[in-house]
This record gives structure tokens, C-alpha cells and sequence, in this order.
């Protein structure tokens, strides 16, 4: 009787097909409406008492979809077998991980298993941005789902360091389908936030290799710094990435940008290429020109190698990944009885068909 009902139950319901899915906007708004009200509500709230976030999150934001796409796989904890990636060197400062925790326990409470922690990180890194302005300043396309992998010796394989020569950064952004000027552009998240000593003090001691000095580094503005990083060992001293305005998201990064005062050598290599050169003149003189295409760029990279539809997990705790594997016998099991795809089924379905005896060792 059980069995019959089971299999009547799967065939009525199994009328998708598999594929992979697409991002789309209100993604929830079915499964689970107040999805994005909560995440503004619960990141406006922590970036009205922590200024810090909204740079945090734009990086954090990066350097997840640089690795493995945009999969949360940033958010992982290491594991006793593996080092994950927010352990890699080019993650340790990183911070913001308690508010995704934050907004994904109250997502679980409203509509458990729905909301993926890919899908928090893209949109608390552009409700953290926004807050400033009191208004969404991009669209977030939502669908993704998580990745169940995370490892620091790719992060460090995949991240953009902030000694990149031109030729370097292009590479780096073509490898994930970007192009010059969303390097440019997406360059711009530099105008929040801070830079630490040790990720740019050779530019003022060491540049050659010979005690040296970068001579394309404003001497005012390296004789400051010089106050502020007194030697190259200096991992602790922070210095604002946009003097004077790093507390504003804007499009004065671009203007210090021209006055050399490019705090990292990535920052300084986009003055080094007519083309990117020709963005960064576009973008110092038209600020809703810089929010709109920040706008369009991050979109783009929010799509960098998304898991959608039936691939990935819906996390329960974004720290924390499900075990994909202990799941898989048991869908071949009901595969192979049914004759239907495991991913054409709807949630109800699979819930029910994970929850009974049958094809469990």
C-alpha cells in the first residue's frame, strides 16, 4: 500500500526536467517572500553600529565568486582533512561571517532549507553598500545554490593579489569571463575599506629589491604612509584605501587614482594600460556613471560559475556543509525504481521519499 502510493505520488509529480536553472530576480518570492526583507532589515541593523561591513562584504563577496564561482564556499569552516579557503592567506582578514550567520538562522526559522548562503552573500553585500544611500543601489539576481568544497590552496591559486601587474589582473579577471572594464570598475569596491601594511609597505621600502621606492607612488602620499607603516614586517597597521573618503562609497577612488595615490600595485596597474586608463578618466568624472556600472559589473561577477536548479545543497548553517554523498545511493535507489530523474521532483516529494525505508542500508 505504502509502496503503491509512493510510486503513484512520484509520477504525478515528476513533471520537470533537470537543468541546471538560471539566476533570476525575486528568485524567492514563492518559496519564501520575506527572504530579502530580512536580509536588509538584519544587515541594515549591523552596518549602523559596524561602518566596516560594507567593505568587508564587497571583498568577502569577491573572493568567493573568484574561487570556485560564486558558491559561498568563502563561508566553510576547515574541516579535520581539509583547510578551507577563509583560511587561505588572502582571507584571514576577513570579517562579517557572525551577520551571515545571523541572517541565515532567521531565514531558517521562516522557511527552512529554501534560502541558499550564496544567495546572503550576494545580496547582504549589496544591502551593506546600499545602506548609505538608504536604497538598493543594484539588483541582485538570485537562484544560486552552495557548493560543498572549500580549499585555501585555491583561494590562493585564484585571488587577485594586490601586487598584480596589469597584465596579471587581466588575466586573472579573463579567467572568470570578465573583461577590462569590469576590472576597472569593480576596482572601484576600493573606495571603502582598509589595506593592510604588509600588502603594499615593499612599494615604499622594497620595490625592487633594492631598498627601494616606487617612483609612480605620489611622493606626498608615500611619505605619509611611511609614518603610518614604518617597516615591511609591519602585519598590523591599517591604512584607508581611499584617503580621505574611504567612509563613502563613491567614485573618489578614481580621482586619487589620478593623483597616484593608488594604495596597492594593482590599484597603480590600471593607469599603466590606455584602455583601463580611459575608464578610470570616465569614471573620476561622472559619478552615477560609477554606481551604474559598478551596478551592471558586480551583477556579472555575482554569475561567475553559479550552481543553480538541482546542482549544490541549500545549506542549514553556512559554516557548514551537507553531506552530499550520504543522500546519493539513495537517489539512484529511487531513480532506478521509478524510472524518473531524481532532480525532476518537486521538494515535498523528495522530502517524503528521503524520510521512508525504503532503498536505505
Amino acid at each position: 500500500m505504502r509502496t503503491s502510493f509512493l510510486i503513484s505520488l512520484v509520477l504525478f509529480l515528476a513533471l520537470s526536467v533537470c537543468n541546471g536553472g538560471q539566476l533570476k530576480k525575486q528568485f524567492y518570492a514563492d518559496t519564501c517572500p520575506l527572504a530579502e526583507e530580512i536580509v536588509t532589515s538584519i544587515t541594515w541593523k549591523r552596518v549602523a553600529t559596524n561602518s566596516s561591513l560594507p567593505a568587508k562584504f564587497l571583498r568577502m563577496h569577491f573572493h568567493d565568486c573568484f574561487v570556485r564561482g560564486c558558491d559561498a564556499s568563502i563561508l566553510l569552516d576547515s574541516t579535520t582533512n581539509n583547510t578551507a579557503e577563509k583560511e587561505a592567506v588572502p582571507n584571514l582578514s576577513l570579517g562579517g561571517f557572525d551577520v551571515i550567520d545571523e541572517i541565515k538562522t532567521q531565514l531558517e526559522k521562516t522557511c527552512p532549507g529554501v534560502v541558499s548562503c550564496a544567495d546572503i552573500l550576494a545580496l547582504v553585500t549589496r544591502d551593506s553598500v546600499s545602506y548609505q544611500f538608504k536604497k538598493s543601489m543594484w539588483e541582485v539576481q538570485t537562484g544560486r545554490r552552495d557548493g560543498a568544497l572549500s580549499r585555501a590552496s585555491e583561494a590562493s591559486a585564484n585571488i587577485p593579489s594586490p601586487s598584480f601587474n596589469f597584465s596579471s589582473l587581466k588575466q586573472s579577471f579573463a579567467n572568470k569571463s570578465l573583461t577590462v572594464h569590469d576590472l576597472v570598475v569593480l576596482s572601484g569596491g576600493h573606495s571603502i575599506g582598509v589595506g593592510h601594511c604588509n600588502f603594499f609597505s615593499n612599494r615604499l621600502y622594497n620595490y625592487t629589491g633594492k631598498g627601494d621606492a616606487d617612483p609612480s607612488l605620489n611622493a606626498t602620499y608615500a611619505a605619509f604612509l611611511s609614518t603610518e607603516c614604518r617597516s615591511l614586517s609591519d602585519n598590523t597597521t591599517t591604512v584607508e584605501v581611499d584617503p580621505g573618503s574611504s567612509g563613502s562609497f563613491d567614485n573618489h577612488y578614481f580621482k586619487i587614482l589620478k593623483l597616484h595615490q593608488g594604495l596597492f600595485q594593482s590599484d597603480a596597474a590600471l593607469l599603466t594600460d590606455k584602455g583601463a586608463s580611459n575608464v578610470v578618466d570616465e569614471l573620476q568624472m561622472n559619478s552615477d556613471k560609477f554606481f551604474t556600472e559598478f551596478g551592471r559589473s558586480i551583477k556579472r561577477m555575482g554569475a561567475i560559475e553559479v550552481l543553480t536548479g538541482s546542482q549544490g545543497e541549500i545549506r542549514k548553517k553556512c559554516n557548514v556543509a551537507v553531506n552530499v554523498e550520504k543522500n546519493r545511493s539513495l537517489h539512484r535507489f529511487w531513480e532506478k525504481a521509478f524510472e524518473v530523474e531524481w532532480c525532476s521532483l518537486d521538494k515535498v516529494t523528495k522530502r517524503i521519499l528521503r524520510n521512508s525505508d525504503y532503498g536505505k542500508e
